[in-house]
């Protein structure tokens, strides 16, 4: 697979690196910026064979033609750019964005409230989904939504609140989550991948197990060991057993494409 280095001085700081955040990030890496994600201690990703976070725990992450690394500090990114590499910094608060000076900085936290991100991070500031106020605390909203307006820039107000319940896939909606059933540690009976059938155990937590609501495919599966708290998302299962789970999602990347957009046409205002 050919290695893409950034073919300009143009550098974007992407707050996240789950499976939705993935997306954002190769679209902006095969548009040749210079790419570096922020990342929590423990991410938490469900969706894990398409998330560049991943390399929080294993040093590297592979998602299509995107390698990501792990960097101890900010002097290490120029030398991952130039492998052709995106740099992933663990900086729950942003702090490297001052020495950083990107272009552009992208909210991809996707937990439904602002948790630090403001206009004065880089000429151009985006978010994805609700809890960010555009033309307020950012320069533009992604509709993350499924439905018409999944991908809609919005240039003045906020993204669709948050309702709790998935996008309906093939006729299931709230049956593709799994949430933990108690607080505690995760073991699993289950890898990503497999085919499932309702009933089925997909994981326990401190040894109480979690059926799976519906059959289908296991898409997405907290990572083994992680400490989750009761209620929390887990896992996910789509009904669909023909999906492709390895590679980046249709949602994903319309995000991802919505972002690069966004950037661009803020620019020309």
């Amino acid at each position: 697979m050919k290695i893409l280095a950034p073919q300009s001085a143009l550098k974007v700081v992407i707050r996240g690196g789950g499976d939705l955040a993935t997306g954002v990030v190769q679209k902006f890496h095969r548009a040749g910026f210079a790419v570096a994600i922020l990342e929590i201690r423990e991410p938490t990703a469900i969706r894990r064979s398409v998330a560049l976070c991943e390399a929080v725990y294993d040093g590297f992450a592979q998602v299509e033609d995107v390698t990501c690394k792990k960097a101890s500090t900010p002097e290490e990114l120029d030398a991952c750019w130039r492998d052709g590499v995106v740099p992933l910094l663990i900086d729950p608060a942003g702090e490297s964005i001052k020495s950083i000076k990107p272009d552009a900085v992208i909210d991809a936290i996707l937990a439904k409230q602002n948790t630090g991100t403001n206009g004065s991070m880089a000429d151009v500031v985006i978010a994805l989904g609700p809890g960010f106020h555009a033309g307020e605390d950012v320069h533009a909203v992604i509709e993350t939504m499924r439905g018409h307006d999944l991908g809609r820039l919005i240039l003045e107000g906020s993204a669709k609140q948050d309702t709790g319940v998935p996008g309906e896939i093939a006729g299931e909606s709230s049956g593709r989550v799994m949430h933990a059933p108690v607080h505690g540690t995760v073991a699993h009976s289950k890898r990503i991948g497999d085919i499932v059938q309702r009933g089925e155990t997909i994981f326990t937590v401190g040894g109480v197990a979690a059926p799976a609501p519906i059959s289908g495919l296991l898409r997405g599966l907290i990572r083994e060991g992680a400490q989750v708290q009761e209620g929390m998302k887990a896992a996910d299962i789509d009904p669909r057993t023909d999906t492709e789970w390895r590679t980046i999602s249709d949602k994903s990347r319309c995000i991802g494409g919505a972002a690069l957009e966004a950037y661009y046409f803020l620019k020309r205002r």
